[in-house]
């Protein structure tokens, strides 16, 4: 009976159209007068029409015949209710009513109006309410002669140009504020899917963070691996007495736990890579949009840590789209240094140029609000330097600057960090343009 099964929304939406409709088509004019007097024009059938296009699972002669029957009972008993009309009388007049809901359902059951999307056949949608609400109300006053007077129906050309109109009028404004609503609903999910893409971004561009440093402990856990097995392997040789030996097993038993833990290690490397590889966000973005997401992100750690933190960015439109993770990681890494360096209150500058006809990409960040001094500028890109502790006075890894640098010149460029030794860092990265460009990334990921 039902092209797809609805779902418990779609009945819970169902049951509030049957008492929706009825209570709309209270509000009413009535355009003629004489023998069709009882005739009324009310807001029922724009709503109506509004849960045809919202109740797609439903069968529309279904939808048809059901809000039919409700208004013609809801009608009959508010006569016999409020009004004290016989039950008889009552029912009789407001049968047509149902002709006119069945009627009007029958033009959106034809097979061109049900498959197809809302969006592609807007205007045909339009076309076919109208004259759906003309043929409705025929039926309707046929119906209504029909029980009345048993007589010849009698339609003018001015009842038809009046109905025309009245359908007119009609539809346009029920149309009209459902697609404006279903925009609003795209224009919400538009954002979210951008909220959650800039996420993903972030996301990915902090695993190729960590996939460099587990990377680096891959190798540290082999090197240890390796030197331990040389030393069993000497003490072995050199070992006479039984407590030798035991020393000898136990420098064995280490290089096990040391290769276990580097197997460990390349099941997560062998993870990371999987996530950075296959992902389905927008790898290439223009550079303007990567460090409009950066600023976005430390503005809001800025006011996590409770510091005045200005941000100004500088990149001109029209750039080349760049791989956003790479990119991102790189700019992610010095500009959380800078506000976590800085002690309260500072601004920081972003400012790329070239791109444009220029293999060099030239990124300028800069500082307000804390200093390095000169004689530990040199030492800033040791693995392991670091000037930050948190509030357990724990050191950080100080492998940031490390990776960056690491990364910048895997891609061919240079980076240099100069202070004035007061208040003022500046941060300096020149990148071959073409490395971060599509299909010339893929050999310097993690």
């Amino acid at each position: 009976m039902f092209d797809t099964k609805p779902t418990r929304r779609d009945w819970l939406v169902f049951l509030f159209m049957l008492i929706l409709v009825p209570l709309a088509g209270e509000p009413k004019i009535h355009p003629f007068t004489g023998d069709f007097a009882n005739f009324r024009v009310s807001f029922g059938s724009p709503v109506f029409l509004l849960f045809l296009l919202w109740l797609r699972p439903f069968p529309r002669l279904f939808t048809g015949t059901c809000a039919g029957i409700t208004v013609m009972l809801f009608r009959t008993a508010l006569d016999v209710c409020l009004y004290g009309q016989p039950l008889g009388a009552s029912f009789a007049l407001h049968v047509p009513t149902f002709f006119y809901y069945f009627g009007y359902a029958l033009f959106f059951a034809l097979p061109q109006l049900t498959h197809k999307s809302i969006y592609a056949q807007a205007l045909e949608i339009a076309f076919w309410a109208i004259i759906a609400e003309v043929f409705a109300s025929v039926a309707e006053l046929a119906a209504m002669n029909a029980i009345a007077y048993q007589e010849s129906y009698q339609l003018t050309l001015g009842m038809l140009g009046r109905l025309l109109l009245i359908a007119v009028f009609r539809c346009f404004f029920i149309l009209s504020f459902f697609f404006l609503f279903q925009l609003y609903n795209t224009e919400v999910r538009l954002a979210r899917k951008t909220k959650e893409q800039h996420r993903l971004s972030l996301l990915i561009s902090s695993l190729y963070e960590e996939a460099f440093e587990l990377r680096c402990a891959l190798r540290s856990a082999e090197d240890v691996t390796h030197d331990c097995y040389q030393i069993y392997d000497a003490v072995k040789s050199l070992a006479h007495t039984p407590q030798q030996q035991a020393i000898a097993q136990e420098l064995l038993r280490i290089a096990g736990q040391c290769h276990e833990i580097k197997k460990t290690h390349q099941r997560i490397y062998a993870g990371l890579q999987e996530l950075t590889n296959n992902r389905h966000v927008e790898d290439y973005l223009p550079p303007d949009q990567i460090v409009r997401l950066l600023v976005h992100t430390q503005e809001k750690y800025a006011r996590s840590l409770n510091k005045d933190i200005r941000f100004h960015s500088n990149v001109p439109r029209g750039l080349p789209p760049l791989h956003v993770f790479l990119l991102l990681s790189l700019l992610g890494n010095l500009v959380a240094n800078a506000v976590e360096a800085i002690q309260s209150k500072g601004m920081i500058s972003i400012r790329i140029t070239g791109g444009a006809g220029d293999d060099r990409l030239c990124i300028h960040i800069g500082n307000t609000g804390s200093a390095i001094p000169p004689h530990r500028l040199s030492r800033v890109f040791h693995p392991g330097y670091t000037t930050k502790f948190d509030s357990t006075g724990k050191a950080s890894s100080g492998v940031g600057l490390t990776y960056v640098r690491h990364q910048v010149e895997n891609l061919g460029g240079t980076i240099a960090i100069d202070s004035d030794g007061r208040n003022t860092v500046t941060c300096d990265i020149v990148l071959p343009c073409h490395k971060l460009h599509k299909n010339d990334t893929k050999g310097n990921q993690p």
